[in-house]
């Protein structure tokens, strides 16, 4: 009998040696590699047409180009998900045969998410079959009574193998599927352990050729890492068409998803939920709930009118700055990039002579939303200096802008839709880029101040 060939695959990235090694050469890590059998009993066309592709000995799929003109358009084909915040977030709704992957953190609502999506489809009259590896039917169903849902057609499957998932596929025939989740499930054309490198990648190698020749959409849940990051090899997140986390804390209420890949729409698109008893509420004005307990007339308290994607919201920014009993003040960030915030801090102690390099400086982001775009600079530096100098910026005034290392306030993007969302919160006042201020409209009754510098804008701040 032939010898048996196997490979030493890297559970971290994906890597594969024909030897094992104590640290993987492409990703770092240590003791990652694991043997697996190399098998290569059955081809890619053979997996084809055993999943539904062509059929017979020998068959061949005649293939042709397509003109661009005749390619029908997807936009109206659209199956909206009955959550309006995940329809956001998803670019207007789910894409016939398309692939998405959602991650998070243990507990943070992915389950309870997709079993409130595929109850509402259900009830709406679409079949979906939902596919759990980690819980039984019993458990599902007690979940769905707790939250109070009456689903229709909607089909439980406690099930991790895929060959047989994929034979109930054939048989019911489901609009939609959910698998909860890619590290439970396995195929037996492999040998190793479900969750493994290998087996996570056939898993969504599988889906994907399932949702593009039967034009179902496939949701996948994915388990995170200790460092934040889907769990498995990299090639997962380029596999799927659509990359979801949620985002938030456990002792929040609200939670956010947040599209970090997104071939049918917009990156980096927001949607936010609040969790309560009956599952996760779609928050339709964000920034009423981030400003809903924000202080009044505090030193260090700035609210910042921010872009998550097209969404506007405003949010609160907090600093503070306070003598350190040693030679070096600490940093300490919650919601923005501490680079970021040591570089403002030096600015400010080059370009505007407050010296806070050797004290203690807090920042964070009420609420616990992550801000990475630059037009939040103005806003880390209005907080700053409101704590250093102890001077409370006006509870009407809103800021937004990015900052240079030369104390300059540079022009943003979108700022009418900013200034839109500070009208409609009853605002008075915005400090922004001046370079954004020429052909600019604003509704009537805000006063809009636009700086070219820092200095200048801490003139009108304080």
């Amino acid at each position: 009998m032939p010898k048996e060939k196997t490979v030493y695959t890297c559970q971290q990235c994906g890597y594969q040696s024909r030897k094992w090694l104590g640290r993987c050469p492409d990703c770092g890590a240590w003791n990652s590699l694991v043997e697996e059998r190399e098998d290569s009993t059955l081809s890619a066309a053979a997996l084809a047409r055993g999943l539904g592709g062509a059929s017979g000995k020998g068959a061949k799929a005649k293939i042709a180009p397509t003109r661009y003109e005749q390619v029908p358009s997807q936009d109206d084909a659209r199956l909206s998900s009955g959550i309006a915040e995940l329809d956001r977030v998803l670019g207007g709704g789910i894409v016939p045969g398309s692939l998405l992957l959602i991650g998070g953190d243990p507990g943070i609502g992915k389950s309870t998410l997709l079993l409130q999506m595929a109850a509402g489809l259900s009830a709406a009259g679409e079949r979906v079959l939902y596919v759990s590896g980690e819980e039984s039917e019993r458990q599902i169903k007690l979940r769905g009574d707790r939250l109070g849902l009456r689903p229709g057609d909607l089909h439980l499957l406690p099930e991790t193998c895929l060959e047989r998932v994929w034979e109930v596929v054939t048989n019911l025939k489901p609009t939609l599927i959910v698998v909860d989740s890619v590290q439970t499930a396995y195929s037996e054309r492999l040998d190793s352990a479900p969750g493994s490198v290998s087996q996570v990648r056939e898993t969504a190698g599988q889906c994907l050729l399932i949702a593009k020749q039967q034009g179902i959409p496939i949701f996948l849940i994915g388990h995170v890492t200790k460092d934040g990051v889907l769990a498995g090899p990299k090639t997962l997140e380029h596999i799927v068409d659509t990359v979801i986390y949620f985002e938030g804390e456990r002792h929040h209420n609200h939670r956010l998803i947040r599209a970090t890949k997104n071939r049918f729409g917009a990156t980096n698109e927001l949607g936010l939920f609040e969790m309560t008893g009956a599952g996760l509420v779609p928050v339709s004005n964000p920034s009423a709930l981030f400003l809903e307990q924000r202080p009044v007339g505090v030193a260090g308290s700035v609210v910042v009118a921010c872009m998550e994607g097209t969404r506007p919201m405003l949010v609160e920014l907090q600093a503070l700055v306070s003598s350190s009993k040693y030679g070096t003040g600490r940093r300490t960030v919650e919601g923005v990039e501490p680079n970021r915030v040591a570089l403002l801090i030096a600015m400010l102690e080059k370009r505007a002579g407050l010296h806070m390099l050797g004290d203690d400086v807090f920042v964070n982001v009420a609420g616990g939303l992550t801000l990475a775009e630059p037009a939040a600079d103005l806003g880390i530096v209005a907080a700053l200096a409101s704590s250093f100098r102890n001077t409370a910026v006006d509870p009407t005034t809103v800021v937004f802008g990015e900052v240079g290392l030369a104390g300059e306030v540079r022009a943003t993007s979108q700022p009418a839709t900013r200034l839109r969302e500070v009208a409609a919160m009853g605002f008075a006042r915005v400090v922004m880029p001046a370079g954004n201020v020429p052909g600019l409209e604003w509704p009537d009754g805000l006063e809009v101040i636009g700086v070219r510098s820092v200095l200048e804008a801490l003139d009108v701040l304080f």
